[in-house]
């Protein structure tokens, strides 16, 4: 005899994610490991886009952060060759150098102490999408974790190598976990590795559902309050490092290189 079918959507919720948190696995990769792994899950994402983009997340010494070597694409990035350094981009281990418009990740983490991990990439859709100088439109049930939580930057600063565009990008994403920069790509901020590697993955499926939305008629708005109901249903710690760990397992079937040991 079933003895749910009288309890409330808010029942029914709570009694969800109670049960996520006490059945779902927790798995125990380093951050370097987790930081490695997100650059192959992206590039088998499409995020790929030559040696443009950058992947940085807060290492333990305040104003220090772990990020890929410039020269690699992220299909070459272990956790091996992860570079550690400071906010003026001084390399303190490993070797090569980091990317030098890493330079605004520094103003972002300044600016929003609840940021531990930020994803900056060029991923095709999202790409196209911003050629149009339109700000995305979430429409679809899967894309709600980006519902009222995609900034939209318009004016081009230019390469985001000086500390203006540090300011300027800083800026335009307030505090939302995402933003959409015209003529330019996009970017996700967030309190994890895999909040944001999962958001980032969700951005550019967003952006290739709206361009092939508009491309068909006119895309329709959803309901407010049950697209902000269905945010917070997806946008949980416990459903990222869920939907993070399935990334990463398809991932090392794939580049079996990536990190030393698996769970």
């Amino acid at each position: 005899m079933a003895d749910t079918l009288q309890l409330s959507k808010s029942e029914l919720v709570t009694r969800a994610q109670r049960n996520m948190e006490q059945v779902l696995p927790r798995p125990t990769w380093t951050t370097q490991q987790k930081l490695a792994l997100t650059c192959r899950i992206l590039f088998d994402a499409g995020h790929d886009s030559g040696l443009a983009g950058q992947i940085t997340t807060r290492a333990e010494a305040p104003g220090t952060y772990y990020t890929q070597r410039l020269g690699l694409g992220f299909d070459e990035i272990s956790e091996s060759n992860l570079l550690l350094v400071d906010e003026d981009l001084n390399v303190l281990e490993g070797n090569g150098m980091a990317n030098p418009a890493n330079r605004f990740h520094s103003w972002i983490y300044r600016a929003r102490p609840d940021v531990n991990c930020i994803i900056h990439t060029h991923p095709l859709h999202i790409v196209a999408l911003s050629m149009l100088e339109v700000p995305l439109i979430v429409s679809h049930m899967d894309i709600c974790p980006l519902f009222d939580d995609c900034a939209f930057l318009k004016d081009w600063p230019g390469i985001p190598v000086g500390n203006e565009e540090g300011e300027i990008i800083a800026k335009a994403l307030g505090d939302k976990r995402s933003v959409l920069l015209a003529h330019h790509g996009q970017l996700v901020a967030c309190s994890t590795i895999e909040e944001a590697c999962v958001l980032a993955s969700l951005f550019e499926r967003a952006a290739k559902l709206q361009l092939l939305a508009m491309a068909a008629g006119e895309i329709k708005p959803l309901p407010k309050a049950l697209a902000s109901e269905a945010h917070d249903w997806i946008s949980t710690s416990k459903r990222d490092q869920t939907t993070f760990a399935y990334f990463a397992r398809r991932a090392l079937k794939n580049h079996p290189d990536c990190i030393e040991q698996t769970i």
